[in-house]
């Protein structure tokens, strides 16, 4: 079981491993922009379902939607091309890397699962769309950062829970901001 780091979270990163884990038995190849998504409607979800975070940590609004700094940062290296790896921990005494041993709880595998299989299969410009959903998390807080002060353009869980619903995206249509190759952080 992976290391719980607050009340029913785990790290970003084990649950990342884990979506990679399914997106290969379903046949997805999925960049890190992707998997920012993937990893924030699963956080959402659960948020709404149970009011249990389900990664530590925090969301911020990057210019693609929401992204987990933490997790972002062990799968640059990849750019836009598909993740081939897994994320390693690191040994806080030796520096070490060291497996993230991936969550066994059975209610959080069955969200991965259907995560994945639900929203894997979008591309990434799709994704952004629906991230970008107006009145959503994301919006929310670039909206309120042009007229007031968003620390570090932060989601807090409380503003996910409360605007996770504002969720949705037209079928058929084409990508609004085409197909995005990687996320950045507003300047």
């Amino acid at each position: 079981m992976a290391k719980q780091m607050t009340a029913g979270s785990y790290d970003a990163r084990a649950i990342a491993n884990l979506m990679l884990d399914e997106a290969d038995r379903e046949g997805i190849k999925v960049t890190n922009l992707a998997l920012q998504k993937l990893l924030y409607f699963a956080h959402g979800i659960r948020l709404r379902q149970t009011k249990t975070p389900l990664v530590s940590g925090y969301f911020e609004a990057w210019q693609y939607g929401p992204v987990h700094p933490a997790a972002y940062r062990a799968f640059k290296s990849c750019g836009a091309t598909p993740i081939s790896f897994r994320a390693a921990g690191k040994d806080p005494l030796t520096g070490r890397p060291r497996e993230l041993k991936t969550p066994d709880d059975g209610l959080v595998v069955q969200l991965v699962r259907d995560v994945v299989r639900s929203y894997g299969r979008l591309s990434p410009g799709r994704l952004v769309d629906l991230s970008h959903a107006k009145n959503s998390p994301w919006h929310y807080i670039v909206d309120k950062a042009r007229t007031d002060v968003a620390l570090g353009m932060r989601i807090p869980d409380n503003v996910i829970q409360e605007r996770f619903h504002h969720h949705k995206v037209s079928a058929g249509e084409a990508p609004r901001a085409g197909e995005p190759e990687d996320d950045t952080p507003f300047a």
